[in-house]
């Protein structure tokens, strides 16, 4: 049987805003072409530092982001849309 790849692989993620803030601490998650996928969680739960991760936004303090097996640096919203990521951020007016 061959082995499927992610489209996007986060090992080990983890996010601290200053030294008392962690937004998000050692996420894992692995998502396949052709999947949709939801992540939910209350309010402050570090959701949307996940996606910023993903977008280019913020940068991990720990952990890797692997796009179609391979390891990858998205070190700003140009990186990310270079693996063709992009995010639409929440908004009243959207």
């Amino acid at each position: 049987m061959e082995e499927r790849v992610p489209a996007i692989e986060l090992r080990h993620i983890t996010k601290r805003f200053g030294s008392k803030v962690t937004a998000n601490r050692d996420v894992s998650i692995s998502v396949y072409y052709g999947e949709i996928l939801a992540i939910l969680g209350e309010n402050g739960s570090g959701k949307t530092t996940l996606m910023n991760m993903i977008s280019g936004i913020y940068y991990p303090d720990e952990g890797q982001i692997l796009i179609g097996g391979r390891e990858v640096v998205i070190a700003s919203p140009k990186d990310a849309f270079g693996y063709r990521i992009g995010m639409i951020h929440q908004h009243f007016k959207l």
